[in-house]
């Protein structure tokens, strides 16, 4: 594998036609490695004159909050240097001078700054139902499994085993072990195909590692945040939300409260993040397992809008539904409100709508049509009253992701969300992942107890 990828760049400098592997924007662990294998599956079994390259479709700068990626190839010895990234290749020139051939893994749909490059799609691999109104008229192949991995490993053992060598076979073994929860049948994310072929790695290759060493491994550098700049873990795994000019950011940060707090030039870091991307407001929520194993969740707003701090804590302080049990955190930064947060079973998924809420309450307690923001102070009184006047006033659709991507979506893992696969399968970021440890944890929590009773 490595010295392919070293032939890969080196073809990169030649004016030639090119049958380009992309992954799918989110650029996770899934999308990487099925566009690895299966472009040196490509490479290893076509005609010598055709050159097949594996892209990562985000740009090299963004492959650091990747971090079960970057820890994954340096454990397999596969230097990111060697590696292509989106922001090295021009595909829409490539298409332009009729030497792009694209074939898509992990995905089906082209974002919109790509539907020019529909027209050279030759062929998909992908493991989520299929949109037959967008997907791209050529050979498509689709099957409902945990890892998209997985279909690729069957491509290569069914096409070509003499070609797998251990390099790829450990790529190709962690990540469905990783999509798929370590196959664990309680959580019934891993399908038989799957179980099949991880089955089938580790015959071939009995040295690999074991499955709960590989999964434990993944999982702890997924949600590790160690080396990187404050904007860095802001936009790691982060959401958006927007109404009539004001945009809200809401973070996941994977870490404790306090010590986020405590980060060298914090302020300076949170002022520069949201000036840079129009933010008004930045929510925080951080999330870690505590030395008993026990989920905890903590928040910090910072927004310099004295009036729309205000409103925003009030909504969140006194929200029933779902009742967030708030406490307040110290905190000597001007600009930023920190709680402790009682109720760990309320995620991000769950706060976006009492922040869409909060901005519905801060417009109507303004009295401003256009939405323009204002730094007028107010009273918790009017908070109130308006929260009760404006409780059921939600407006679907305000999460606009799409609006504001400074980065690519989160990357996520391949997962089915329930069995038997009636759902498809969406895909589960770390904050989900997270949700579905919490729950997990507290289960256990109460078995033990209700067992010492």
């Amino acid at each position: 594998m490595e010295d392919y990828l070293q032939d890969c760049r080196a073809a990169l400098q030649e004016s030639r036609p090119l049958h380009v592997v992309l992954g799918n924007e989110a650029c996770d662990l899934d999308s990487v490695v099925s566009a690895l294998a299966l472009a040196f599956y490509l490479a290893k079994t076509t005609e010598a004159e055709e050159v097949f390259v594996p892209v990562l479709n985000i740009k090299r700068s963004e492959l650091p909050l990747r971090g079960d990626i970057v820890f994954f190839l340096q454990k397999v010895h596969i230097p990111e240097s060697i590696l292509i990234f989106r922001d090295e290749i021009d595909l829409h020139a490539l298409h332009q001078a009729g030497q792009l051939t694209l074939i898509l893994v992990d995905h089906h749909i082209l974002p919109k700054s790509d539907t020019a490059l529909e027209e050279a799609v030759a062929e998909v691999l992908d493991h989520r139902p299929i949109e037959q109104k967008h997907c791209p008229p050529c050979h498509v192949s689709v099957e409902l499994v945990g890892s998209c991995a997985t279909l690729v490993t069957e491509r290569i053992l069914q096409g070509a085993p003499e070609i797998l060598d251990r390099q790829t076979a450990a790529l190709l073994h962690g990540t469905i072990i990783l999509d798929c929860v370590n196959m664990d049948l309680k959580i019934g994310k891993a399908t038989p195909k799957d179980s099949k072929y991880v089955e089938k790695l580790e015959a071939l290759f009995p040295d690999l590692p074991k499955r709960n060493d590989i999964f434990d491994s993944l999982q702890k550098a997924k949600f590790d945040v160690s080396g990187l700049t404050t904007e860095q873990m802001l936009r790691k795994d982060q959401k958006t939300i927007y109404r009539q000019g004001v945009k809200v950011a809401i973070s996941a940060v994977y870490m404790d409260l306090e010590a986020f707090l405590e980060r060298s030039n914090l302020l300076a870091d949170l002022h520069a993040f949201c000036q840079a991307h129009s933010y008004d407001v930045l929510v925080a929520m951080t999330i870690f397992f505590n030395t008993h194993n026990e989920p905890v969740r903590q928040l910090a707003i910072f927004c310099p809008h004295v009036a729309l701090r205000t409103t925003i804590c009030g909504v969140l302080e006194c929200s029933h539904s779902p009742p967030l049990k708030l406490t307040p955190a110290s905190s000597t930064h001007p600009n930023l409100h920190a709680y402790l947060q009682g109720n760990t079973q309320v995620s991000r998924k769950k706060l976006l709508p009492l922040l869409q809420e909060a901005l519905s309450v801060y417009f109507d307690s303004m009295k401003i049509p256009s939405g323009q923001p204002e730094t007028a102070d107010v009273s918790r009184e009017q908070v109130n009253k308006e929260l009760d006047r404006a409780s059921n006033s939600l407006i679907s659709g305000l999460s606009q992701d799409e609006e504001d991507p400074p980065l690519p979506p989160t990357p996520m893992n391949s997962l089915v969300d329930e069995c038997p696969l009636d759902q498809g399968l969406p895909k589960l970021s770390a904050e989900a992942v997270f949700e579905k440890c919490s729950q997990i944890s507290l289960s256990q929590s109460t078995t033990a107890s209700l067992s010492k009773k």
